[in-house]
């Protein structure tokens, strides 16, 4: 009996320590994301090349809709008790998902809980400083990451006898530019995509100048909008009135200006870093990319830009077997090969040094120079407070108000000081009540 007895705890161990896979089926992990199109196939792949490269995890992507729609999505999965363990959440997302309490468990702590080689010192600080606490823990894992640059038609410039080789630096360029495109019989001289976060968010980390008070809402959640009182205005009031020159064409919300680049309706656009594979595409012309323009004589200025994208943040009640799958997937994730891999297959940025490496070795960059641009950007100088990164509540419905308001100064119904003055008061308004509903 004694000796059935020690047999018996002998197995009991062995299957203890033995592979998850070899005790059956390999734990599942679930991941929600909001990429459709070629960019839904690319993710889908990479799970597959992770669950093909061992036998212990199996992660299932899932498809939840656009950033909007996956956030809302997960957030009511949570409330119900069965969250993925996995959520994909655009960046204006980060102060609405660390408010919730009990609903995320941070990334620095399901990797140092998992035993697995892992330091937050790898990963770009411009790209994490995002996603992390004031004494640099992360909070989630970036994944698609993008900031903005300036495009430049180059056919459009040595038609109107402009320097290919020399792209504007500062604001004051891109006006005579413009004028001169204009000239040469374009429509325009230059639009946008996403004009809060390029013209506003970026434009003040750019120029390193706050956005907000409290480091940008880093500091705390009794904050201020302070958009409205530095050269944010300036700015804005010359968009307005550049549109009489035509030096400056409003495209729309989001990315819907787009078409106007692509069909060389305008010589000069800023978009995201991440909308280059899409002009690589439909651009029947050749384009280069350049650095955002800066206003000259601006102390400070250029510092470094700000991210778009999203990142991956790790939902409460899994079991610890669970977390270590996830951690298992994010090292995946964060290897240099899978890295630059996403990278050039979709333009958005690597989040590690080595994948940037990496890619440099493979003579990438040389072949595809304006694919570097946004990251010489995003490295110039180290972060400031100005120039982190935003963290407010309620920034979804901020984005809205902003919206509202720059098109009704393109419209003349507004000087740039009086809707932005309008737009910080009703921001400061939704900061309250988000401050309100967190304490």
């Amino acid at each position: 009996m004694k000796k059935f007895l020690g047999i018996m705890t002998a197995v009991c161990f062995i299957l203890t320590m033995a592979p998850i896979s070899a005790l059956g089926e390999p734990v599942t992990i679930d991941w929600w994301f909001a990429h459709g199109g070629r960019l839904g196939e690319k993710v889908q792949s990479i799970v597959a090349d992770f669950n093909a490269s061992q036998s212990d995890y199996k992660v299932v992507a899932t498809y939840k809709g656009n950033y909007h729609d996956t956030m809302t999505a997960g957030i009511a999965a949570f409330r119900s008790k069965n969250p993925p363990h996995i959520l994909q959440v655009f960046e204006v997302g980060t102060a609405s998902m660390m408010a919730a309490r009990g609903a995320i468990k941070p990334v620095h702590e399901v990797m140092g809980g998992s035993g697995m080689p892992w330091s937050p010192d790898v990963y770009l600080p411009t790209v994490t400083g995002y996603y992390t606490t004031p004494d640099g823990k992360m909070l989630s894992l970036p994944f698609n990451s993008s900031t903005p640059v300036l495009y430049y038609n180059v056919e459009a410039f040595q038609k109107a006898g402009l320097d290919p080789d020399k792209p504007p630096k500062t604001w004051e360029e891109v006006a005579a530019y413009g004028r001169k495109l204009v000239a040469a019989g374009y429509p325009g001289g230059f639009s946008t995509a996403w004009i809060s976060w390029i013209h506003l968010e970026n434009f003040s980390a750019w120029h390193n100048v706050p956005f907000g008070t409290q480091a940008n809402g880093f500091g705390g959640m009794n904050t201020e909008f302070v958009f409205n009182k530095g050269p944010q205005v300036k700015h804005v009031q010359h968009l307005a009135d550049w549109q009489k020159e035509k030096i400056f064409v409003y495209g729309g919300r989001r990315n819907k200006g787009n078409a106007k680049f692509a069909s060389g309706e305008v010589a000069m656009y800023t978009e995201s870093s991440a909308g280059y594979a899409g002009f690589k595409k439909t651009c029947k012309f050749p384009f280069r990319t350049a650095m955002l323009p800066y206003w000259s004589g601006a102390k400070g200025a250029p510092q470094n830009t700000i991210i778009g994208g999203a990142s991956l943040w790790v939902m409460q009640g899994h079991s610890d077997a669970e977390y270590k799958g996830v951690a298992a997937f994010f090292n995946y994730l964060s290897k240099a090969e899978v890295q630059a891999d996403w990278h050039q297959f979709t333009g958005y940025l690597p989040i590690t040094t080595a994948a940037y490496d990496y890619t440099k070795k493979q003579g990438f960059y040389d072949q595809n120079p304006d694919m570097e641009t946004a990251l010489k950007q995003m490295t110039l100088n180290k972060p400031t407070a100005n120039s982190r990164g935003l963290r407010f509540g309620n920034f979804v419905q901020m984005r809205a108000i902003m919206y509202d308001t720059l098109e009704a100064i393109f419209a003349g119904e507004k000087t740039a000081q009086a809707g932005l003055d309008d737009a910080a008061a009703k921001g400061n308004r939704l900061l309250r009540k988000f401050e309100k509903a967190n304490k």
